[in-house]
This record gives C-alpha cells, structure tokens and sequence, in this order.
C-alpha cells in the first residue's frame, strides 16, 4: 500500500513539474529556448505541445536558420495528430517556401498523403479525391525515381478506383431508375445515360476493378433499352445488344456474369422484351 502511495504521488509530481515546464516554455520569449524545447516535445511524439509552441512563433523565425525546420516540425505535428487538412496547408507553405529545401521530397509525399487521407466516402463530393490524386502525381513528376514511388503509384491506383465505384454506383441508379422519366427533364432514357455513364467510366479509369461490372451493366441496360424501344429503333438496338455480348463474351469469357449475358443474348436473338425478368440481372 506504502508503495502504491509512493508511486501515485511521484506521478502526480511528475505530471506537474511536466506541467510547469510546459508552461514556461510556452511563456518564454526565449525563442532559441522554445525552439530546442518543440524540438524535444516532436521528438518524444508529443505532438500537440509542439505544434503549440511553434504555432505562436513559426512566423517569427521566418529569415533564421531554424525557419525551415521549423516550418516541417510544425506541418508533420499535425499531420501526426490527423489534422490532416492543417498538415497540408504547411506542408504546402514549406515546399513552396522552400523548392530544394532538406525537407522538400517528404514535404510534397505527407502533403499528398495527408491528402490521400482526406478521400472522402463516394457519397460525397470526390474534389478531395482528385485534389489527392493531382498532388500525389506531383510528386512522381518531382521524384521519379523515388523509393516510395510504388506505394504512391498504390494510392493513385486506390484513388481512381474510388472515382471510377462513384460513377459505377451512378450509372447503377439510372439503370435502377429504369423507364421512370421523371428525372429526364430534356428526353432521352435512362438506359440510355447508364450506358454512357458507364462507357465514358471505362474510358477514364481503363484499369478499374470494376471493369467487368461495367461491362455487364452495359449490356443489361442495352437489352432494357432495346425491349423498351419504339418500333422503328427495336431491330438496331437489339443488334447492338447482341455486339454487346459478344464483346463481352470476347473480354470475358469466364466470367460469373456469363450465364446471364448469355440469356440476354438468347433473347435479344428471339428478339423477347424484359419484364422484370428475375434471372436478368
């Protein structure tokens, strides 16, 4: 019990002196005393004491020799907190402040890291996606040769897939929408814009995993279309379901989607319209 009381004690006195060092350093207008002291504080991980003490006085050493060091300790404490919109904001000013500084190759790497971090669900608005993206082949374009080049390339790669599942989940929801019109205020089908929301997908992420997934979408809304098509389209647009298939079939032909691109086949040669045909899609 005596030895738990000790040990309590000494902590709390600990905490203290701790505290009251703290304090002295963030009242000091020593600046070579606060900076060697943020130094410290960045060093044992304590993050949020550095970026405190070298937020009131970054600006101040602007011109000195520790303005740069300063600068990066500040950008990384943040970025280690997961403040990461704050990281970029420095890690930005330092690059930018400091092109072939000694801390401008990982300045530029966190910076689009940090913005990496910052993707949102697809859901959202994708602008902090692309933002990430441009800032991460920035990098590349700095660094070629870089040692963290085939992680960076991962990110890209993660990114772009990101993009790519946002237009495969709205190409979804106006195949979903089917012959509704509601939402067509000037013409068209929504089969029709899947098919381009989809081919256009294709076209801007060609390396996608969703590449399969697409394809199919694209043949289903094809044979909806056809099905749902005036007399005097019906024939062109089962003709080109049918080409659909076999360039699918062609990219794909193992694949889990084959027996039902095969019965949109079958039908489309027999020329029979979907309903709501439960073995399509």
């Amino acid at each position: 019990m005596r030895k738990l009381l000790f040990s309590v004690v000494f902590s709390s006195l600990l905490l203290t002196s701790c505290k009251t060092a703290y304090n002295e350093v963030y009242k000091t207008m020593d600046y070579d005393y606060k900076y060697e002291a943020a130094k410290e504080y960045y060093v044992a991980g304590q993050y949020s004491k550095c970026y405190q003490i070298l937020e009131d006085f970054v600006m101040m050493l602007k011109g000195t020799d520790k303005a740069e060091e300063s600068l990066f300790m500040l950008a990384m404490s943040y970025y280690h907190l997961r403040d990461y919109e704050t990281a970029v904001l420095y890690l930005d000013r330092y690059y930018k402040t400091y092109t072939k500084g000694v801390y401008a190759e990982p300045a530029r790497y966190y910076s689009g890291k940090a913005s990496y971090m910052q993707s949102p669900d697809t859901r959202l608005d994708q602008s902090p996606t692309i933002t990430a993206i441009n800032s991460l082949q920035e990098y590349l374009e700095f660094y070629p040769y870089s040692e963290r080049k085939e992680e960076v390339n991962e990110m890209i790669y993660e990114l772009r897939n990101r993009l790519a599942l946002k237009e495969y989940q709205a190409a979804k929801l106006y195949y979903n929408l089917g012959t509704y019109t509601g939402n067509c205020v000037n013409g068209g089908s929504n089969y029709e814009a899947c098919i381009i929301t989809a081919e256009n997908a294709l076209k801007s992420y060609p390396y996608t995993t969703l590449r399969e997934d697409f394809y199919i979408m694209i043949l289903r809304a094809r044979y909806r279309l056809a099905s749902h098509s005036i007399a005097s389209k019906v024939e062109e647009r089962y003709r080109e379901t049918i080409d659909e298939y076999y360039g699918f079939k062609n990219q794909y032909p193992d694949s889990k989607y084959m027996r039902e691109a095969q019965r949109i086949f079958e039908r489309s040669v027999a020329r029979q319209p979907a309903r709501d045909d439960k073995d399509i899609d």
